[in-house]
């Protein structure tokens, strides 16, 4: 068992206090590390290195500063199998779940490494006789990085990559049940970028998350969480009117017409509903099926659901995981417990837990979910699907819409015209059309309504790490006063 220390002033250091937390195996409910347990005068130290870092780091080139997130995506692609094991020991993850997101967060690196020698503003030239007008996009400050537990390292890098190309400096927080590829990832990172610029900090939302989030020299928090951490952490940020970033929860509608094609339905289904045990925000959770096909979907999926491989998550095979902790495990079984008791729906495999060590819970199916039900309106993050039948297209879209969130939702057809009707109508930051859960680094993720605002990936996350300046020049010895009040 390995104790881990946080990564401050570009060396690793003990936490202050000297106190530790275990970190658990979800699949086995052993103890695998341990890792400080922060306190505020932690928050303190990492937020002034990161402070003192950036006064020298905002006059970086954006050459240099992707040569060295270059450097990084390098460094994790050579430990690819070393974090992957990590990541797989940590989260519950298969080992082939674990491995795929390797390359992914390396092109998320790759690419913002080649995006911030692109930015630049938007005008430039003379709006008032006699003056030019530049428009600059400058570096916000200190961010504070909040990240999950589901997705820790793509996560993490999805919140560094685009905040340090942009010039900031980072003190990054990951959640307390899944800190290890993180800390890693700091070990890697130690002779890349210049001490202080990146940070990696341990503990609770309280008092390391929530001290991030109202020190006074931390200019802008980012945070991938759920959506009540979310308000808490905008109303806290409003204190000192820090720039806020969030990507929180979601309910990601399924809208499967009568004439989707079922060959790409149910594979579609069975790997984004249950993918990481389904927690994911993205996840494909909240099925419509029209009332022609409902009947041969639930005959079809319901097969292509108990045919996932549970099991030992070193082995390749192995499809789905444990969820991440007992508590977690508790709340997806009471939602499904909750929605038994209702008396109209239909559980039709799964609902129960696993045999053995591990907080495993089976990949379930509830038919006959209504649209008011709180399975339906609220976000479960685990192994569980609804399935709801719809009458009309109208009828689909306006379900689809009808809840909290707004991160994701994906449509299936052979209909050009209904696909496009449909992803129009649909309040949602992502639609997929005929697929479920693809991402790239080019293309943005985020949400609408309570999912959250602001964007990962693209060059719009490169440009939420930014802020705008108007630098106006004088370049006429006498210029006319027409922009004055007479």
């Amino acid at each position: 068992m390995k104790t881990y220390q946080n990564f401050v002033g570009g060396k690793m250091t003990p936490g202050i206090t000297g106190a530790e937390a275990a970190i658990v195996a979800p699949a086995t409910e052993e103890t695998i590390a341990k890792v400080p347990s922060g306190t505020a005068k932690d928050v303190d130290r990492a937020v002034e290195a990161a402070a003192s870092a950036f006064e020298k780091w905002v006059d970086t080139t954006p050459g240099e500063r992707s040569l060295m997130l270059l450097k990084l995506a390098d460094r994790i692609e050579s430990h690819a199998e070393e974090l992957a094991q990590l990541e797989a020991a940590n989260v519950g993850k298969p080992i082939a779940l674990a491995r795929a997101e390797i390359p992914f967060l390396v092109d998320n690196l790759r690419f913002f490494a080649g995006a911030c020698r692109c930015m630049e503003g938007k005008a430039a030239g003379e709006y008032l006789a006699g003056y030019t007008s530049i428009i600059r996009r400058e570096p916000v400050g200190v961010v504070a990085s909040i990240a999950p537990w589901n997705y820790p390292l793509m996560m993490a890098i999805w919140k560094i990559g685009p905040a340090l190309a942009a010039g900031n400096t980072v003190v990054l927080k990951p959640a307390e049940q899944t800190p290890l590829t993180s800390l890693r990832l700091a070990e890697l990172a130690a002779d890349i970028f210049p001490p202080g610029v990146f940070n990696v900090i341990t503990g609770d939302g309280e008092p390391v998350g929530a001290g991030l989030v109202k020190h006074p020299k931390v200019a802008m928090v980012s945070l991938t969480g759920d959506v009540a951490t979310g308000k808490e952490i905008a109303k806290a940020a409003s204190a000192t009117l820090k720039k806020v970033h969030l990507e929180l929860g979601g309910k990601a509608p399924v809208l499967i017409f009568d004439d989707a094609d079922m060959e790409l339905v149910i594979p579609g289904i069975k790997m984004a509903g249950f993918a990481n045990s389904g927690q994911d925000c993205t996840a494909a959770c909240r099925l419509y099926a029209s009332r022609r096909i409902y009947d041969k979907l639930l005959a079809e999926l319901v097969p292509a659901v108990e045919s996932i491989a549970l099991g030992d998550i070193a082995d390749e095979n192995t499809a789905m995981g444990p969820v991440v902790s007992a508590e977690q495990r508790q709340r997806v079984a009471g939602f499904v417990e909750r929605a038994q008791k209702s008396g109209h729906v239909r559980v039709l495999t799964g609902g129960n837990k696993g045999d053995g060590r591990g907080f495993w819970y089976r990949p379930t199916v509830v038919a006959d979910a209504r649209q008011g039900d709180e399975i339906v309106q609220k976000e479960v993050f685990g192994p569980v699907i609804t399935v709801t039948p719809f009458a009309s297209d109208d009828e689909a879209i306006r379900w689809a819409n009808d809840v909290d969130y707004g991160l994701s939702a994906s449509v299936w057809t052979t209909s050009v015209n209904r696909a496009l009707n449909a992803a129009r109508k649909l309040r949602f930051g992502t639609v997929w059309i005929n697929d479920h859960l693809p991402l790239v680094s080019e293309m943005p993720h985020g949400g609408y309504k309570q999912s959250g605002y602001g964007k990962d990936m693209s060059m719009y996350a490169l440009e939420d790490y930014t802020q705008v300046k108007h630098v106006m020049a004088r370049i006429a010895q006498s210029v006319g006063a027409s922009f004055l009040p007479s």
